[in-house]
């Protein structure tokens, strides 16, 4: 009994897993008594859940899993966010597993000495000494980076401990300090250059990159281009510095965030509380009704505040009751309820800082993941049932396939295939193609009847199962050419085309289109899948066109041949990561000298300035130190804009 129990648990635990989040945030493991044992953080929820249950498992693994009856997963923007909640929760909850974190540690800050020549320096515990210490930073690397930089363009004593010398050692003659051992340097100008340094954390991070801009265009002029990099890349980091801290931002004001999402009569509620100016932790809450939002809301409030759970000093909502004004009927309902109940009335504000957008959209964002496992739960059965009846199909709808094409003028023509089961992609059956009998011509018509074709003849080939529904994103023209050639296949499958103007649905052969309401969760479906192709294809064509466009670009350059060229896009994958790249990496990455490597970073930059116009001739090397210069500020904004390629298997 009791090993059908664990096999029981165990395999819960793995659905749990497997359907978590494919979101950064945090996740908390519970045992039978509801005990948070240990708390951990991901950039992908579910690939880390899942790697609980994959391979052979150490021994603490299989200590958390024989001790675990449930998982609970909180999502955040970012992972750094997910690392300041982490943070958090491990020294509330002091889970049994967090072993490694119980030194209480935190994250990582600037120390400046309190010296007569002070010392910068990195540090993790705040000493009352006198010293002046800038943060914490949930980016240790970008404090790295920058304390590398402030070292490279300001030269402050790298010893840990000063002591007199006749004559200053190798950083002095290399520029990288100023000599206050041996009286190179005097107090006065020597506090100068530390308070210049002493902005870098200071937090006036817009002034600073002002300054900075500056002082990067001044040593562009004078041709001192290293120099200019280095500025650039101070620019960079200080900006990796300073996101917007949506977990921990040392306000003192206690405040809860109240977000929720709602499909149907399903609706699910959450609230962060903040309190001392740190998140204290992340509800749930679930409601079935057929109320308004704003219904909703004012029942929720009156339920969720009691006297062992009053109110803070502040309120936060997603959005404005009955409009803007203060005397809205449902804000005068609720402050004369808080009033009644508590003797006072929080302020029910929304948000007007980005650190209180930031908040309840991860509010927010549990919410959704919340409804979408509700929905999940509930089936798609009575969804599919209504597609069934709308669309007078012969069958439920459980597989559904979808197909677009994506090209310009011609040019790389794909077609995505996209698979859904019971409403939920089924993101293994994804394919594209790269189409054959269309290339250098514009015919969505033939496009269509080719992937088709293509697809439908190797299921028959292979004796594989076929959909219950195809969709084709497009009109009748479309669906028609479709259906040609699955009468020719001899396939009997239903098959509905989604036109995007009017969201209109069109069956073979018929002349007026079906129109389902707005609200109807099974056009939702289909929109879904149409939306999930669009996308599909688009992303493949445009990866092909760039790609294209970066060989021919690249191979512009003198000295760039198509190996070289090669050898640069194995490296940099992207125009946008070339131009990020320094000069000394671009000349490592391909075997050049300086100049062409100069001449190469101009190339890349003129064309995404250009928006990927062809180029007029090739890049003379007398002008590429210039137009790498002037590219520097655009290559560094775009070397932030992240490459996320698709998964796709090529049939």
């Amino acid at each position: 009994m009791e090993q059908t129990e664990g096999t029981e648990r165990y395999a819960s635990l793995k659905a749990i897993a497997y359907d978590a989040p494919l979101e950064p945030g945090v996740y908390l493991w519970k045992d039978s008594g509801d005990t948070v044992i240990y708390v951990g953080k991901a950039k992908v929820l579910r690939n880390r859940l899942r790697s609980y249950f994959a391979g052979k498992k150490d021994a603490k693994t299989a200590a958390l899993l024989k001790h675990a009856a449930a998982i609970e997963t909180i999502i955040t923007t970012n992972e750094y966010e997910a690392l300041l909640l982490e943070n958090t929760l491990i020294k509330q909850y002091r889970p049994r597993y967090n072993i490694a974190l119980k030194d209480d540690k935190t994250y990582p800050m600037v120390r400046i000495s309190a010296e007569r020549f002070p010392r910068v320096s990195k540090t993790r515990r705040v000493i009352e000494d006198g010293s002046r210490c800038f943060g914490p930073f949930p980016n240790g690397r970008a404090v790295d980076t920058l304390l590398a930089l402030v070292e490279k363009l300001y030269p402050l004593r790298k010893c840990q401990i000063l002591r007199k010398r006749k004559t200053p050692c190798m950083y002095y003659h290399i520029g990288r300090c100023s000599g206050p051992c041996c009286g190179r340097i005097n107090k006065e100008a020597y506090e100068a250059i530390i308070n210049r340094a002493m902005r870098f954390f200071s937090g006036d991070m817009e002034a600073l990159i002002i300054d900075l801009t500056v002082q990067m265009h001044q040593e562009a002029a004078a041709l001192h281009f290293e120099k200019a990099v280095d500025f650039r890349d101070a620019i960079v980091a200080i900006e990796s510095l300073s996101p917007e801290n949506a977990v921990v931002d040392f306000d003192p004001e206690s405040r809860d965030y109240i977000a929720w999402a709602s499909e149907g009569t399903l609706t699910t509620f959450t609230v962060f509380s903040l309190r001392d100016g740190k998140m204290r932790g992340r509800e749930l809450f679930r409601a079935c009704s057929a109320a308004t939002d704003e219904e909703s809301l004012e029942t929720f409030v009156a339920a969720y505040y009691t006297p062992e759970r009053p109110p803070p000093m502040y309120i936060f909502i997603q959005k404005e009751l009955h409009g803007q004004e203060n005397d809205a009927p449902s804000r005068v309902l609720l402050q004369n309820w808080f009033t009644e109940t508590f003797g006072r009335a929080p302020a029910m504000l929304l948000p007007s800082e980005k650190r209180h957008e930031a908040v309840l959209a991860m509010a927010r964002q549990n919410a959704l993941d919340d409804l979408r496992r509700r929905l999940k739960e509930r089936g798609a059965g009575p969804v599919l049932d209504e597609l069934v009846r709308a669309l007078g199909l012969h069958t439920r709808p459980v597989r559904i396939e979808g197909f677009d094409i994506a090209q310009l003028d011609g040019k790389h023509p794909v077609a995505s295939l996209i698979s859904f089961r019971n409403g939920i992609p089924d993101k293994k059956n994804y394919r594209v193609f790269k189409l054959r009998t269309v290339a250098g011509v514009v015919d969505d018509f033939a496009a269509m009847r080719e992937v088709v074709r293509r697809r439908y003849s190797r299921l028959l080939r292979e004796s594989a199962e076929l959909p219950d529904l195809i969709l084709i994103d497009g009109g009748i023209g479309q669906v028609n050419a479709a259906k040609g050639v699955l009468d020719e296949l001899g396939i009997s499958c239903d098959i509905v085309g989604l036109a995007k103007r009017e969201e209109e649905l069109y069956l073979p052969h018929t002349t007026e289109p079906i129109r389902l309401s707005q609200r109807s969760e099974g056009l939702k479906v289909l929109q879904f899948v149409r939306d999930e192709t669009h996308r599909f294809a688009t992303t493949l064509n445009q990866k092909l066109r760039s790609k294209d466009l970066a060989f021919s670009r690249l191979e512009m350059v003198k000295g760039v041949g198509p190996k070289k060229a090669a050898a640069l896009m194995k490296r940099y994958r992207s125009l946008v990561s070339i131009a990020a790249a320094s000069v000394a990496d671009i000349r490592a990455a391909a075997a050049l000298n300086e100049s062409t490597a100069l001449a190469v970073k101009a190339a890349v930059s003129e064309a995404l300035s250009a928006q990927h116009k062809p180029p007029r001739g090739r890049v003379d090397r007398s002008v590429g130190k210039y137009l790498a210069l002037l590219a520097m500020e655009d290559s560094a904004a775009e070397s932030a804009v992240a490459e996320t390629p698709p998964d796709y298997a090529k049939q």
